[in-house]
């Protein structure tokens, strides 16, 4: 009995879920929430609003979590002279000629850093530090510290700055050149000053490889990454990070007319800001590669005339005398399309490249020359550098040139009894007067020298030219001169 009501009970409950099924399949589904509007002719248009499921929404919440700990405000002190251009009689009689003095005021600004070591490291802007006199950062957990400057780069825009402390909560770096246009970014800092310290906004890659106008003059390096992320000033210094929560880039900067954010910002590639801080911190200062050409991007006109398959790359205006360039055969008029397999698209992709490497790294260049597809390994040099300052390797700068005293065995090869040894001629006066690689200075002004820095202080001393006797590897005498 029990195994005929069990056969009946299941008969029914199978009836009625097909029944079920039956009543929804032919039950008229639910439709997307429409409104109908009337246009300007008088048709009426169906808008249907789409409803997303919360997992088709992107996730920050890892990213804006884990990275906001490492992102510090920053504060500076600086001090003004502000000069008094002219003086009323009637003060002069009561204050005397000592109110007519420069007189120093304080004035404070704000930005913002990242930790990039537990030991204290945090980079930010250089524009955010230059000329400080007292830097306090505040953690995000309200913690603060006196820093001191450790080193600056103003090509990038780039600062390293460094509290005493350990154990901080860090960030860790992705890779700038692997961001995709629309990828979504976060940008994190203290937008307009300390009351909005850890500010999160979000926004996508809207381009990348941007260039701004700068009329200072000075050498800059700009690839920047640009975002629709809101910043503004106090972001400066400040985190850009993806998905995962990577340290992406530094934000810099802003293009408004009004000072505020006006839809755009731009960041400086993490991937630059890495060799940056590397030489910061070990060297105080960046040994930057050069590769030695002035170049302009390639347009149609020039594509057309050029015959090339593509308007991409930039061509080569000119070659400087000495430089990696030339050793590496390029030449006037040839198109560099690709620097280690990266493709180039304009000038600021040259640049980004390029300051990945350290003076002395190789890399291979694809160019195009008279139609043709050609390769070259170029070996960077270092940038000039200021005339006096010694590099990693002992060498000393002097116009463009490095310099070393010659060792005793070049000496006693040349038959000389003193000298100084031209190490490299990179881009600069000596190379243009030129100076040879190998070449040994034996006089500066008619005085004998023995150590570049003895070359260094003749130069200086020099009322108005540098004239300079030697010999080169082979034994030939050689005369450089040039004005300073």
């Amino acid at each position: 009995m029990s195994k005929v009501m069990l056969t009946v009970l299941t008969s029914v409950l199978a009836g009625g879920l097909t029944a079920l099924g039956v009543v929804k399949a032919t039950q008229p589904q639910p439709q997307q929430p429409q409104t109908v509007v009337t246009d300007e002719s008088g048709k009426t248009v169906e808008l249907r609003t789409v409803n997303l499921a919360d997992s088709d929404y992107p996730d920050f919440t890892y990213a804006a979590e884990s990275a906001v700990e490492a992102v510090v405000y920053v504060e500076v002190t600086v001090q003004r002279r502000q000069q008094y251009q002219t003086i009323d009689p009637f003060f002069r009689f009561f204050f005397g000629d000592d109110f007519s003095q420069p007189q120093s005021r304080e004035q404070k600004g704000s930005g913002s850093g990242v930790i990039i070591r537990e030991d204290g490291y945090i980079v930010t802007n250089n524009h955010v530090v230059a000329d400080a006199t007292k830097i306090q950062v505040t953690l995000n957990n309200n913690q603060q510290y006196d820093a001191t400057v450790v080193g600056t780069d103003p090509a990038t825009d780039v600062a390293i700055i460094k509290v005493e402390a350990t154990d901080l909560p860090t960030i860790q770096m992705g890779d700038s050149d692997a961001l995709r246009l629309g990828e979504w970014v976060l940008a994190i800092g203290s937008p307009l000053g300390a009351q909005l310290r850890g500010t999160i906004t979000a926004g996508i890659v809207s381009a990348k490889g941007r260039s701004m106008p700068d009329g200072s003059g000075e050498f800059k390096i700009e690839s920047f990454i640009q975002t629709d992320a809101a910043v503004n000033p106090g972001n400066s210094g400040g985190a850009l990070v993806n998905k995962k929560g990577e340290l992406v880039g530094i934000n810099t900067a802003i293009v408004s007319q009004t000072g505020a954010y006006s839809g755009y910002s731009f960041a400086v590639p993490v991937n630059i800001v890495k060799r940056v801080v590397e030489d910061l911190i070990d060297y105080g200062s960046v040994k930057r590669a050069m590769l030695g050409i002035t170049m302009g991007s390639v347009d149609k006109k020039i594509a057309d005339e050029m015959k090339l398959s593509s308007v991409s790359g930039v061509y080569i205006n000119e070659v400087l005398k000495g430089s990696a360039a030339e050793k590496a055969g390029l030449k006037k008029n040839d198109v560099i399309i690709a620097i280690d397999g990266q493709k180039i698209t304009d000038a600021s992709s040259v640049q980004a490249k390029v300051s990945s490497y350290h003076p002395g790294d190789k890399a291979e260049i694809t160019y195009i020359r008279s139609g043709k597809t050609a390769t070259t390994t170029v070996v960077f040099q270092a940038a000039a550098s200021k005339n006096g300052e010694k590099d990693v390797d002992g060498s000393i700068a002097f116009y463009g040139a490095r310099l070393k005293a010659a060792s005793p065995e070049a000496l006693k090869a040349l038959g000389l009894r003193s000298g100084v040894e031209i190490v490299s001629v990179g881009n600069g006066k000596m190379a243009e007067a030129g100076a040879h690689e190998g070449g040994v200075i034996a006089y500066v002004n008619g005085d004998a020298v023995s150590n570049p820095e003895e070359v260094v202080a003749k130069a200086q001393k020099a009322p108005r030219g540098i004239y300079i006797e030697g010999v080169d590897p082979s034994g030939k005498a050689f005369y450089l001169a040039f004005g300073k």
